[in-house]
């Protein structure tokens, strides 16, 4: 396939296609001998003005130094980014999850137009992942993942901080357990540096688990992005490029319906964000590979959870290459038979290959990952809901140290701000079921993360004592009682949109049912009633977004009619 994709792999004394294009990629500076060589796409989404993107353009030069030294032509694009960490809790929020698709339609666009033979995508914060990952699965032609890597820990009067402690220091403000001068010091402290945010949030969750898939390098989500590690991994990339040439090997070969259970399963064992069933629902529909809800369900019934590590523990990503990385993991659940060892991988070997060579887990010297058979919790922390509340699906996030059933009386929030004021005013107590609608695709639009309500309840002491529901997402720094990507969302006329203050509201993971206590018929007159809320945008962007976006159980892709 590799001598089909690239229209410029041949020498000057064959026929020329396009003259005019020869002579621009002159114009930039490549020689005659050049021109029979591979071209290779390397899309960046360094920028600035986020730690976990920052640096990606540095590490995109150190990779285009290793596919120059590997005989091939690299050339480095750039695409845009999103900071979640810096968007939870504000209207920038909106454009989060939308940034997911433009990156994969500007890889796409980049790499197609261009016709590149191959594409590497340097990327870090949470939608980077998914998105490049789409683009490889349209484009199919060879590419590999590279991790920016996850962020030290920040420390304050020792104690280790990450993102999600700057949010609870809000909620500890609310509740008057911090002083001003520990505030600011969280604040100040938190983010030390370049890299991804630090716990099992979704960057290092997308990252631990496409390299599960097969599409990173080993150790691509270990290193965290000030270790030495992490530019020898970029420079490593030219060689791993040239044999997936070399070898015909294609993302649909590495992306299966196994490799997918590859991936899931690892998010449910490390505890990963509930935003990984929204991105692999849409991974798996641009690679034209069937995978829904009840697919995650299964794979969360039969796999443990059995890591310690933020936002419900008390380890962070950088610890785990202390005890082996994530290949260590990935290792020890495949001996046990929850991995399928012969999916292939972008080192041009399986899986099993691959974990041959990876370090063991050892169980007496380190309590980061627990063994199988004493978990945290026998079965995976996303579950998958339906009932009265989510005819066609939500997704939760249930560790089981709050419980596996809540039952309380409805609070509406027709927007996050909305809890944040009433948790000031002391207005949310325990036994509240917080119902935060119109904040899905369309509604919101762009589906927001509520990490800044969660962290501000569990910072005010009632992350145990009441439950949030929502057709909005959740970050992978979320704890708690949490239920979100409630289809059909609010703005559709989902029963979320019914529902009001005082109904009784029932969570039980054990039947997987979200019910609101009222009768049908009650349900039917408030729909008639119902009247659909105009678009809070019409044009621009998101305006395109609300017109084009499916539902969070469909993935909310964007390229489907």
């Amino acid at each position: 396939m590799a001598t089909e994709l690239n229209r410029f792999s041949k020498t000057l004394t064959q026929e020329v296609t396009n003259p005019a294009a020869q002579a621009m990629l002159y114009g930039i500076g490549l020689k005659e001998e050049d021109m029979a060589k591979p071209q290779i796409g390397i899309a960046s989404t360094g920028y600035e003005g986020n730690p976990c993107n920052m640096h990606l353009n540095g590490l995109s030069v150190y990779v285009k130094q290793g596919i120059t030294a590997n005989n091939m032509v690299g050339l480095i694009f750039n695409t845009i980014g999103v900071s979640d960490g810096m968007t939870n809790g504000n209207d920038g929020m909106r454009y989060s999850l939308p940034s997911r698709d433009i990156i994969a339609d500007s890889i796409e666009t980049v790499v197609a137009a261009q016709w590149y033979d191959g594409v590497i995508a340097v990327v870090g914060c949470d939608k980077n992942m998914p998105g490049a990952v789409m683009a490889m699965a349209r484009l199919d032609r060879p590419a590999i993942m590279v991790y920016g890597g996850t962020i030290r820990s920040g420390h304050w009067k020792g104690q280790k901080l990450d993102i999600v402690s700057a949010f609870e220091a809000l909620g500890k403000k609310f509740a008057n357990n911090i002083s001003d001068e520990d505030f600011k010091g969280v604040i100040q402290n938190s983010i030390p540096g370049q890299g991804a945010c630090g716990g099992m949030y979704t960057a290092n969750t997308m990252a631990a688990s496409i390299e599960a898939m097969g599409l990173s390098l080993p150790f691509s989500s270990s290193y965290p992005a000030t270790h030495t590690g992490k530019q020898e991994e970029c420079k490593k990339i030219g060689a791993a490029m040239k044999n997936l040439l070399e070898l015909n090997i294609t993302p649909r070969d590495i992306i299966t319906k196994k490799s997918l259970e590859n991936a899931l399963t690892l998010v449910m064992a490390l505890g990963g964000s509930t935003n990984a069933a929204l991105h692999f629902l849409a991974i798996a529909r641009a690679a034209d590979l069937p995978l829904t809800l009840d697919d995650i369900q299964a794979i969360s019934n039969k796999v443990p959870f059995i890591a310690d590590l933020k936002p419900s523990g008390k380890y962070f990503m950088e610890d785990i290459l202390e005890i082996g990385g994530v290949p260590a993991v990935m290792k020890y659940l495949y001996s046990k038979g929850m991995i399928h060892g012969e999916c292939l991988t972008v080192t041009g070997k399986t899986l099993a290959e691959d974990l041959a060579e990876a370090p063991d887990l050892d169980f007496d010297t380190q309590k980061i990952i627990f063994p199988l058979e004493s978990p945290i919790k026998a079965s995976g922390h996303i579950q998958i809901l339906y009932g009265n509340l989510a005819p066609t699906g939500s997704v939760a996030k249930i560790t089981g140290k709050e419980g596996l059933t809540f039952d309380g009386e409805a609070k509406i929030c027709e927007h996050e701000t909305e809890i944040i004021t009433m948790l000031s005013k002391g207005e949310i107590k325990a036994g509240h079921v917080v119902v935060i609608r119109n904040a899905g695709p369309k509604g919101g639009p762009g589906m927001s993360e509520m990490l800044k309500p969660t962290s501000a309840v569990m910072g005010a002491g009632l992350g145990d004592k009441i439950a949030l529901i929502t057709d909005g997402r959740f970050s992978g720094g979320t704890h708690g009682f949490v239920v979100g990507h409630i289809t059909p969302e609010a703005f559709d006329g989902g029963p979320i949109a019914l529902v009001k203050d005082g109904d009784r509201i029932t969570i039980d993971a054990n039947t997987r049912q979200l019910t609101v206590h009222i009768s049908d018929e009650e349900m039917a007159t408030r729909k008639a009633a119902w009247v659909q809320p105009e678009p809070k945008f019409t044009k621009g962007m998101l305006g395109r977004y609300i017109r084009t976006v499916k539902s969070a159980s469909e993935g909310c892709v964007t390229d489907e009619a």
